[in-house]
This record gives C-alpha cells, structure tokens and sequence, in this order.
C-alpha cells in the first residue's frame, strides 16, 4: 500500500507515530547514509520495537525506486517516556549559538535522569514521575518553560548564529519535551482516577502540529502517508475506559480543523479471534506487557460484525465509509469498532473514511516485552 501511494498517488513523505527528534537521523539513514547494517545504530526504538523489516524495505525503496520517501517523525521522545532524544540536540545547538543558556537544560536532563531510568515509554514514565518531590516536578516545569521562552524571545539572535532551519528542529524539539512534562502529570492522573477531560489531548495535538510543521517545512504540494494507532487517527473525540468522561480529542480531530477534506483517514481492523494485548506491568520497562487475548464475537453494530454478516471475515478487504448507511435521524449505522481487546463506541463514519481489514493478527516476536 505504501508503495501504492509513492508510486502512483504522488506522496513523498511517510510519516509515523515515532518520536519527531529520533526520526532525524534515521531518515539520514534511509536516505542512504551508513551501511544496511546501521539501523540500530540509526535508531534503537525502530530497530526493537517492530519496525525493523519496515524500515529495511524503506532503504531499500529509497534507493532503488523513481519515487523515493522522505520519514517524518511526530510524536514525544519515545512515546512520552524520555526526555533526553529531545533535548540532546538541543543542548548541542545551544553549545553553538547561546552557551550561557545551557544549564536550563542540563537542570531539566539532571532532574530527568532521577527518574527517568529504565522507562522505555509514557506508561512507566508516569509513575515513576510522580515518586519525585513536588519541589522537583515544578522546577521542571518551570524550567522547560523558561528554556521555550527564552528560545522564542531571542529567535532573532539564534537565526542570525544558526540559520532559520536549525532555529525551528531545536524549538520544535524542546516543545517536545515541554509537551512530555506536562503528560507525566496527565497519565499519573489519568492511572490515578484523578484526570482533567480530554488531559491525554496534549501528546495529540503535538503528533496534529508535527504534522502542520512537516508540511510547513515541505516543498509546495508534499503529500504525507500518515501511519499510526486507530485512535490517533480517529476524528471524533472519545473515552477510554478509566472512569468514564471525556479521554481526549485524537491528532485525527485536530488535523481535521487544520486540513478539512485533505485529511483522510483509514482505520486498520481485524476479524480474527484472539488479539495481542497490552496489560499493564510495573516490573516492564514499557510500563505494560504483551499477551494474547481471546476476543468475544464482535459486537453488533461494530464494523467487524458488519463485516462477518456480510461473509468477508476471511478476507482482505478495504471498505469506503463516506456512503456508510444511516438511520432516520442520519445517525451511522456503523456505531463501534475494537479496540485492542475491548470495544469502543463511537459513529465509525464519522471518525474514518475507510475501513482495511485482515482476516488474521500475530504478534510481531521481535518485539521484547
């Protein structure tokens, strides 16, 4: 399908859910730069965590087709559990054109680093952040806040050291970080019954504005293929189940108000009866563990119900939404959709223009925990 796109559709950027600071050097690397062998080199997050046969072909695409593809990063540094792949490069930056600047973010990486150890994503990082004394969560906070206004007050100065380019990856960069900070609280409060409605929105409008700074830093007419989690790309806000309300409102929604009708989504489902599941795990360093999970028959009204009624449970098939039928009143037919092992209501017309589906899911061995 990727292929597809490039091929004949004309896009030129993949995009993914991968963090926006680690995508710089492994599209350096996808472009052609090091040896076949270098990708865990390039990036240890796509190298481990199912990506690797993906970004092999991505090289290999790259040098052997007419129409080869840029990668774009969008998300916080590994999934919003590191702060380190963001600010790195930042604090070589500052090195260049504003050393006296610099302890900011040593403060942020040292208070980090207390507590940050051994988190490979968001979910671990969560409560791990919350073992820390309050004095430290504010003064981190207080700092990457004053690290993102000093960087957009002195713009000028910077630009005239650094150039333009250089200016924009390192604000976008500590945005990442200040955008992580703030979900370690979101998520803590979220696991602890204690969250805002729609608090977990904060990580989706940085994946929705990482798509907007793409584009804004892409020749005229670039088209992205955006690959991510159903939810992310889903177009209507919705709750998950802790405690009920309002979870958030997906990148989808926000990049549905910032494109209109150049933003088209399609959702990935499945027909099979059992799932790879994540549990949470306080012992993994991603905060959860994977484990099959048996599924119950799909629900009604559900598009893997519609798709079993209509005899195409066995088979590859790509549905178009934007004629879905509806009731009298106009409201969708199609009202749910899996998510994960469990179910999650919402007008499945509204939320995606498509639906591919697979008759079977396995889980990817490569992927450690």
């Amino acid at each position: 399908m990727l292929r597809f796109l490039a091929e004949r559709c004309g896009f030129t950027v993949f995009a993914m859910e991968f963090g926006f600071s680690e995508a710089f050097p492994l599209d350096r690397w996808l472009q052609g730069e090091g040896h076949d062998g270098d990708l865990a080199k390039a990036s240890r997050a796509a190298a481990e965590w199912g990506a690797a046969d993906l970004m092999h072909w991505l090289r290999h695409h790259n040098r052997t087709s007419g129409h080869p593809l840029r990668f774009a990063g969008l998300d916080l540094p590994e999934a919003g559990g590191a702060l380190r792949p963001a600010l790195e490069p930042v604090a070589e930056y500052l090195r260049e054109v504003d050393p006296d600047a610099l302890h900011l973010v040593d403060t942020v990486l040292e208070i980090g680093d207390r507590f940050l150890e051994g988190c490979g994503s968001g979910a671990a990082a969560a409560p791990a952040w919350a073992g820390l004394e309050a004095a430290e969560q504010n003064e981190l906070t207080a700092t990457l806040a004053r690290l993102l206004l000093r960087l957009r007050a002195v713009e000028p100065l910077y630009v005239s050291r650094s150039g333009q380019s250089r200016f924009d990856v390192a604000r976008r960069r500590v945005e990442a970080a200040c955008h992580t900070d703030y979900m370690f609280q979101a998520a803590n409060a979220l696991m602890s019954g204690r969250a805002l409605a729609a608090d977990l929105s904060v990580r989706e409008i940085y994946l929705a504005e990482s798509v907007r700074w793409h584009l804004d830093h892409a020749e005229p007419g670039t088209r992205i293929v955006l690959a991510a989690h159903n939810n992310h790309i889903h177009k209507t806000a919705f709750s998950l189940d802790f405690g009920g309300g309002l979870t958030t409102l997906p990148m989808g929604r926000h990049l549905q108000r910032m494109l209109g009708q150049d933003y088209r989504t399609v959702a990935l489902v499945h027909t099979a009866d059992h799932v790879p599941e994540m549990y949470p795990d306080p012992s993994a360093a991603v905060g959860f563990a994977l484990a099959e999970a048996p599924l119950e028959p799909a629900a009604p009204g559900s598009v893997e119900a519609a798709l079993t009624d209509a005899g195409l449970a066995d088979r590859i098939t790509l549905t178009d939404l934007r004629h879905a039928p509806r009731d009298e009143q106009g409201v969708p037919l199609l009202n749910g959709i899996r998510f994960q092992s469990s179910h999650l209501s919402t007008p499945v017309p509204e939320a995606f223009d498509a639906v591919l589906a697979v008759p079977t899911v396995t889980r990817d061995r490569t992927v450690r925990f």
